[in-house]
């Protein structure tokens, strides 16, 4: 018995791994590569190339090779997620040009199919993404003598920013720090945050107007300082 070490992935560059991926595809003669395929034929395993690229199916498009399998059960929740994540990265809108790899996780025609047009996509998007301004409140809370002295009013709202909330805060202030202007746009490696502007912990509410834009730059930067 030969006691060889196979080699491992986890130290491969991105295109090292979608080379190899190649060289599975060609080594097999196909246009494509499973899982269990590249297990056996692979440098490594294909849960290593699955963590990089976030899925088989995007590592695949990323090395220019075909699906293994048409993938099916992508709920509207993914596709939006998805949409909301390209449009976050280009700081706009997206064209139907842009849905594509490496930006989207989805194709554009993923979207046509599915809502019957990619100008209707957009508009179900919009619809989704204003869908929880009227989530319920946080059920008031009973105000002992010792609360009322450390919470200044009961709550109205959640203290948690939810990601659609966070969207629509970054679409209104134009994907731009309200405090230095900074913008992904303009400015590449800009990390744009929305947060309180009234602190939480001192009564701010978690409402459109009380929610600002700030890079993370300015927002880390700004401690206990708030506007009044």
């Amino acid at each position: 018995m030969n006691f060889e070490l196979r080699k491992t992935a986890r130290g491969l560059t991105d295109e090292e791994l979608l080379e190899d991926l190649r060289r599975v595809a060609r080594k097999l003669g196909r246009d494509t590569v499973t899982i269990s395929e590249y297990t056996e034929h692979g440098i490594g395993h294909a849960t290593t190339i699955q963590r990089r690229f976030r899925s088989w199916f995007m590592a695949l498009e990323n090395a220019d090779l075909k699906p293994s399998r048409s993938r099916i059960g992508i709920s509207d929740e993914e596709l939006f997620q998805n949409l909301r994540a390209v449009w976050i990265s280009l700081g706009r809108q997206p064209s139907y040009g842009e849905i594509k790899t490496p930006l989207s996780q989805f194709s554009a025609g993923t979207y046509e199919k599915r809502f019957g047009g990619w100008s209707q996509a957009l508009v179900q998007f919009v619809d989704w993404v204003s869908s929880d301004e009227r989530a319920e409140p946080d059920e008031p809370q009973i105000e002992t003598e010792s609360a009322k002295k450390t919470w200044p009013k009961a709550r109205k709202t959640k203290r948690e920013i939810s990601e659609r909330m966070r969207f629509r805060i970054l679409v209104r202030d134009g994907f731009r720090c309200g405090a230095c202007g900074a913008s992904p746009l303009e400015n590449r490696g800009t990390e744009l945050h929305v947060d309180h502007i009234v602190p939480w912990s001192k009564g701010g509410e978690t409402v459109p107007e009380n929610l600002a834009t700030k890079c993370s730059r300015c927002n880390l930067g700004k401690g206990d300082a708030f506007e009044a």
